[in-house]
């Protein structure tokens, strides 16, 4: 009987943690990473491969959209992120860092999902510098930056996934905390 009982308070004690560990995944946590354009060191191509200026993108959100051909769950929210800064891209741009394997698949993924915004070199030291600094462990991920040049948040795929009529007032709201700061 003890021993039925103990298990008992084993399974509700790590069903608690693992619902307090849950909950605390899905709160938006500030990660307020400074950021600056002149880190694409000059190297930021257009959906063409031609070597484009940094300067149209400041004034506006920016997703740094860390992504691969080959990853299946890249491949279902590219589409939703591409419609997504299509409709906003007053406010908001993309940078495209891949993993792809290749610079000839890194254009072919382009291409296929019609992602018009900007991408940097495969394997350049502009990808490996950012997906270190922001310290991405999976992918697709899109890293927001606000328009004052910060880091904001590292869930902009579940934004725009989940509720994309408010991620950009999400974000104006994240980037006023941050200035608070």
């Amino acid at each position: 009987m003890y021993t039925s009982l103990f298990k008992t308070n084993q399974y509700l004690i790590g069903l608690f943690i693992g619902l307090f560990l849950f909950s605390n995944c899905s709160q938006e946590i500030p990660i307020d990473i400074p950021f600056s354009l002149s880190e694409f060191d000059g190297e930021l191509l257009n959906h063409l491969g031609e070597k484009i200026n940094s300067s149209n993108l400041e004034g506006k959100f920016l997703g740094i959209y860390f992504s691969a051909y080959w990853c299946p769950p890249c491949q279902e929210f590219t589409p939703k992120l591409v419609e997504f800064r299509n409709k906003n891209v007053e406010d908001f741009e993309v940078v495209f860092v891949s993993s792809d394997y290749d610079q000839e698949e890194q254009f072919n993924y382009i291409k296929e999902a019609k992602m018009k915004w900007l991408t940097v070199p495969i394997d350049s030291n502009v990808s490996l510098s950012l997906s270190e600094k922001f310290q991405v462990a999976s992918i697709p991920t899109l890293v927001v930056i606000s328009p004052e040049g910060k880091a904001i948040s590292k869930k902009g795929r579940e934004h725009v996934s989940n509720s994309p009529a408010n991620a950009i007032e999400n974000w104006k709201e994240l980037a006023a905390a941050s200035a608070d700061d």
